[in-house]
C-alpha cells in the first residue's frame, strides 16, 4: 500500500524500499501479505513533547530538543535529533548535556500536551469507537468491521489519519498493524519515526525469535538477568521452553513470556472501563514547602477536577488529597461528604484543611485531588445546613465554563481557579 495516495497493488519485490506506487510513483511503501485484512494498530506519537515545541517554534526544527530539567535533572523526552547523539528518557540531565552539550533545553507544559493529545485521541474516534488509550500519547485502535463504514481496509483508513493528524496537528505518529494488542506494538516500535509496519504471528520466528529477550515489549533487566541465568538469551529460546521447569522461579509470568515470544496476546480492546475515579496531580519541578505556592497550585487542580466532573455529568463523594514528599514517601488523606459534588470551591475547602495539617511534613515533590464514589450529577450540590451555597457555587462555576468554553480562560482576565 501507497502512504501517500492509499493505493493497494501487488508488490514486485520483497522489500518495500525498491517499490514505487504505480499509482502516485512515490516511495513510501508498506507490504505485507495480510495487509488488507489486518486490524488491530497500535498508535504511538513520535517524540511527543518535543514535536509539539518544534511545531509551535520553528526556529527548533533542525536543533537538538530535550524536555526536561529542573534540580531534578532528568530527562522527560528527547527528540530524534537529540536522541542521535545518546540521550534517552529518564536520563538525568548532566549526562545528557554532556552527550549533547548544544541541546535546547525546555521545561514540560503538561496542559499544552494534553490538549494536543485530547486532539488526537478525537481524531482516532473517528475511525472506530474501540480506541483503548494508553497514555497521552498513544493508543491501541480495533477497526475490526470498519471497512464497510470507510470504504477502506483498516491500512489505508490508518495512513489516512496519520496524514490528517500530520497536517491538522503538526507532528508525525508511528504506526504497528497486526492481529493483537502485543504484535501491534511491537510493529509500532519496528520503524519510527513517522512509521508505518505490519507484522502477523507468522512473521514472528522469522523477525522476532532471533532478536534478544529484552526486546520484548515490557520485559526489564531484571526479568533479562533472571532468565539469562537459566541460559535463555534469545526469544526463540524463550518460545521453545517448558514453561513447567521454570515454573517455581517465575511463577504465571513465564507463561505470559512464552506466548509473548510465541506473538500470542488474547487481550480484548475496551474503549473506556466504568471510571471510580477522577483526579489530578502534579510534580513539581523543585521541591516546595511555601504554603501558598501549595494552596494555588491544589485550587488550580481541583478546578480541573471539577470542571472534568462537569463535563462527563458526574459528581463525587469523597475528595482525596495525594502529597509526595521529597524522600518519595506518599500521603493520601480522604474525607466523605455529606453530599456528592462536581464544584471546585467545594472539592479545595475540604481538602485544604488536610494539606495545613501537612505542612510539617514539607517540602513535597508533588500534590494531587481527586473525587472518588462517582455518581450522576442530579445528586451534587443540592445544598444542606452546613453548604447552603452549593446550588450557587455551581451554578457559578458552570456559568464560567460556558464563558471558557467560547472565548478561552484568558478571556477571564485571571485563571477561573483564583476566582473561587
Amino acid at each position: 500500500m501507497c502512504r501517500d495516495c492509499f493505493f493497494i497493488f501487488e508488490a514486485q519485490t520483497i522489500a518495500p524500499k525498491d517499490e514505487k506506487c504505480p499509482n502516485c510513483h512515490k516511495h513510501r511503501i508498506i507490504c505485507h501479505p495480510n495487509l488488507d485484512k489486518l486490524s488491530i494498530a497500535h498508535i504511538d506519537c513520535d517524540a511527543f513533547y518535543a514535536a509539539i515545541h518544534k511545531r509551535d517554534d520553528k526556529s527548533l526544527l533542525n536543533q537538538p530538543v530535550i524536555i526536561g530539567g529542573g534540580k531534578r535533572g532528568v530527562v522527560s523526552t528527547a527528540c530524534y535529533i537529540a536522541r542521535s547523539y545518546g540521550v534517552k528518557s529518564a536520563m538525568p540531565m548532566f549526562q545528557a548535556m554532556k552527550l549533547c552539550p548544544k541541546a535546547v533545553v525546555i521545561k514540560p507544559n503538561i496542559q499544552l500536551y494534553a490538549q494536543t493529545g485530547k486532539i488526537i485521541k478525537n481524531l482516532m474516534r473517528e475511525l472506530t469507537p474501540i480506541v483503548h488509550s494508553v497514555s497521552i500519547d498513544e493508543a491501541y485502535l480495533d477497526l475490526s468491521g470498519t471497512q464497510r463504514l470507510h470504504k477502506a481496509a483498516p491500512c489505508q483508513s490508518l495512513a489516512k489519519l496519520a496524514l490528517k493528524i500530520e497536517n491538522e496537528v503538526g507532528i508525525t505518529v508511528s504506526i504497528g498493524l497486526s492481529e493483537n494488542r502485543f504484535l501491534a506494538k511491537t510493529a509500532s516500535d519496528m520503524d519510527k519515526p513517522r512509521g508505518f509496519f505490519a507484522l502477523s504471528k507468522a512473521d514472528v520466528p522469522k523477525i522476532i525469535w532471533p532478536k534478544k529477550i529484552g526486546f520484548l515489549h515490557g520485559v526489564g533487566p531484571a526479568t533479562v538477568k533472571k532468565l539469562e541465568k537459566f541460559g535463555l538469551i534469545t526469544i526463540e529460546q524463550l518460545a521453545h521452553i517448558d514453561e513447567r521447569s521454570l515454573f517455581k522461579e517465575f511463577g504465571p509470568n513465564i507463561v505470559r513470556l512464552k506466548k509473548m515470544a510465541n506473538g500470542e496476546d488474547d487481550r480484548s480492546l475496551e474503549t473506556e472501563t466504568k471510571r471510580k475515579s477522577i483526579s489530578s496531580e502534579t510534580t513539581f519541578f523543585d521541591d516546595v514547602s511555601d504554603a501558598q505556592t501549595l494552596a494555588t497550585t491544589l485550587k488550580k487542580l481541583a478546578d480541573r477536577v471539577a470542571r472534568e466532573a462537569r463535563q462527563k455529568k458526574i459528581a463525587g463523594r469523597t475528595v482525596t488529597l495525594k502529597l509526595k514528599t521529597a524522600k518519595f514517601v506518599s500521603i493520601t488523606r480522604q474525607i466523605s461528604l455529606s453530599e456528592p459534588t462536581q464544584t471546585a470551591k467545594t472539592m479545595y475547602e475540604t481538602v485544604k484543611p488536610l494539606l495545613d495539617g501537612e505542612l510539617k511534613r514539607a517540602p513535597f515533590r508533588l500534590i494531587g485531588i481527586g473525587i472518588s464514589e462517582l455518581c450522576d450529577e442530579e445528586l451534587a450540590d443540592r445544598g444542606d445546613l452546613i453548604n447552603q451555597n452549593a446550588q450557587k457555587n455551581l451554578r457559578l462555576e458552570k456559568a464560567l465554563d460556558k464563558i471558557i468554553d467560547k472565548f478561552g480562560k484568558d478571556i477571564l482576565g485571571t485563571k477561573k481557579s483564583d476566582k473561587l
